[in-house]
């Protein structure tokens, strides 16, 4: 800080140096589909596809691993986008998870 002995002090600029090789991600989280008794397969299959606008074959594959698993990765999005299909998802009747992709 500088002061002038005729005016007002005046607070001089910080200059934070910023690095330009580092770039921050915005972390990606999972959709997780979980296998459940109730849901049946057709469900889980169209859900997916008018959620992720996927193909009927790609659908099809997820909700056989999350069958045959336990559990399937759906999705990998951003936190936002993987919250509102998990209540998207969720509104089918399906359990759906998600989880930080590391």
């Amino acid at each position: 800080m500088s002061c002038n002995p005729n005016g007002p002090c005046v607070a001089e600029p910080v200059v934070i140096p910023k690095n330009d090789t580092e770039t921050q991600l915005i972390p990606n989280y999972h959709v997780m589909l979980h296998n459940d008794d109730i849901s049946d397969m057709y469900t889980v299959t169209r859900a997916l596809v008018e959620t992720f606008k996927y193909e009927t074959d790609k659908a099809m594959d997820i909700m056989l691993t999350a069958h045959n698993e336990g559990v399937a990765i759906a999705k990998t999005e951003s936190k936002e986008h993987a919250e509102l299909h998990m209540e998207q998802l969720q509104a089918y009747g399906l359990t759906i998870t998600i989880e930080p992709a590391e």
